[in-house]
């Protein structure tokens, strides 16, 4: 497992099996995946003063992330 936060094994420990069955099977989950990956990990860069910004610019990254995560939920509830 990843050391970065946030990671959606982390986030949705119990529905692993079905990340991996719609990163596969589902174009559009997969495009919420990697967007939410690549957010996730700007946001951990961020945080860790990897590549600092500001303030304002880190919180949009933050609610990205949230949204991303929700449409995620949305879906794997759903499956």
């Amino acid at each position: 497992m990843s050391n970065t936060p946030h990671e959606l094994a982390a986030e949705f420990p119990d529905k692993l099996s079905k990340i991996h069955a719609l990163k596969q099977s589902d174009a559009h989950f997969s495009k919420l995946a990697d967007s939410y990956h690549e957010v996730n990990r700007a946001v951990h860069r961020a945080e860790t003063n990897v590549e600092p910004m500001s303030d304002t610019a880190e919180a949009d990254l933050r609610k990205q992330r949230a949204a991303l995560k929700d449409m995620i939920w949305q879906i794997l509830s759903k499956a």
